[in-house]
């Protein structure tokens, strides 16, 4: 996830928590209008929050699957290399779990 995604979710996410609390404070003692205007926020905050999250979702989810295939093609193109790669990571492991 880049710099500015995160910045941006964070910024979904802080005005979600500013219209909540607007929300709070405004219906603790009227429930008229500007109780009605700040649920409306609130909503449309939420709203926009959720769609900016499963938008973000599904392009991690590319991302991962994008990831796979291109480890899965070079497997595929480089078994012994693959074998080679993984029987080191393997030993390294070994050794690092054997010294403790």
């Amino acid at each position: 996830m880049s710099d500015a995604t995160t910045r941006k979710l964070m910024d979904d996410l802080r005005t979600v928590v500013a219209d909540a609390e607007a929300l709070l404070s405004a219906t603790a003692g009227e429930a008229g209008d500007k109780a009605r205007d700040v649920r409306a926020r609130a909503a449309e905050s939420v709203e926009q929050a959720r769609e900016r999250l499963e938008k973000l979702e599904k392009e991690i989810e590319a991302r991962a699957r994008a990831a796979a295939d291109d480890a899965g093609r070079y497997v595929r193109d480089n078994p012994w290399q693959s074998i080679g790669i993984a029987a080191a990571v393997g030993v390294v492991i070994g050794l690092m779990i054997g010294r403790r």
